[in-house]
Order: structure tokens, then C-alpha cells, then sequence
């Protein structure tokens, strides 16, 4: 059962749901959009075990500054022994994700359900 958001920027709300913590980013993801979301992928990257899931799917813009969050989530998870997931669909940062091989590192899944491991809310979208 989704929660109330744990915690609301212009470019990032966080919520809890089926275990996992939730990151959705929001808006233009550049160096200063970074610098405010990470602090908060810190916290939730923290404690052990860590399940992670940062949803893109409602950004305008994507740079470096947002790859760096993406490098660093994933070794914070991935040092403490969770999990982490990445829902994108936008084209022009799934061939970002791509050309800097992250993509292979995490790869994009193009859902939330997916992600949280539920099943699709519509028959054969899978």
C-alpha cells in the first residue's frame, strides 16, 4: 500500500511503497536540481539493505549532474547489499543512459508497477 510522500522538492518526492523507497525526480535535473536532491538520495541510500526505486519518467531534462546521482545511488545500494531500480521512458535520457553504459549498469524498466514488482494495471502491456 503507497504511503504519504515522505518528502516534497520542486524536483524530488519521496514516498514509501511495497518496501521500497521511492524517488521520483521532477523537472530539469541539472547541477543545481542535484545539489538539492543529494542529500536525500544519501538518507535513503543509508541504512542496510536499502530498496531503492528513482522513477525519471516525470523529468523535462537530464545531465550529467542527474548520472552522477544515478553512479552514486547505485554504489551506496549496492555497497550495503539492496536493491535498486530505474523507471525511464524519456527518450533522449534513455540514450544518455545508454551511451554512458549506465544503462547496462541499471537497466531502465518503463514502469512503476514493474519496478515495484507488481503486476501491470492493464492485461498485456507486458
Amino acid at each position: 500500500m503507497q504511503q504519504e510522500p515522505a518528502t516534497d522538492t520542486p524536483h524530488l518526492r519521496v514516498w514509501q511503497d511495497q518496501g521500497y523507497t521511492v524517488l521520483e525526480f521532477h523537472g530539469e535535473i541539472d547541477i543545481l536540481a542535484a545539489t538539492e536532491i543529494a542529500a536525500t538520495i544519501d538518507d535513503a541510500t543509508q541504512g542496510p539493505a536499502p530498496r531503492i526505486v528513482i522513477d525519471l519518467t516525470p523529468i523535462e531534462f537530464f545531465d550529467c549532474s542527474g548520472l552522477r546521482l544515478l553512479y552514486r545511488a547505485r554504489g551506496r545500494v549496492l555497497d550495503r547489499g539492496g536493491s535498486l531500480h530505474l523507471v525511464c521512458t524519456h527518450p533522449l535520457t534513455l540514450r544518455v543512459l545508454r551511451a554512458t553504459g549506465l544503462a547496462r549498469l541499471l537497466p531502465p524498466l518503463t514502469t512503476l508497477d514493474a519496478a515495484l514488482g507488481r503486476p501491470e494495471a492493464t492485461s498485456g502491456s507486458l
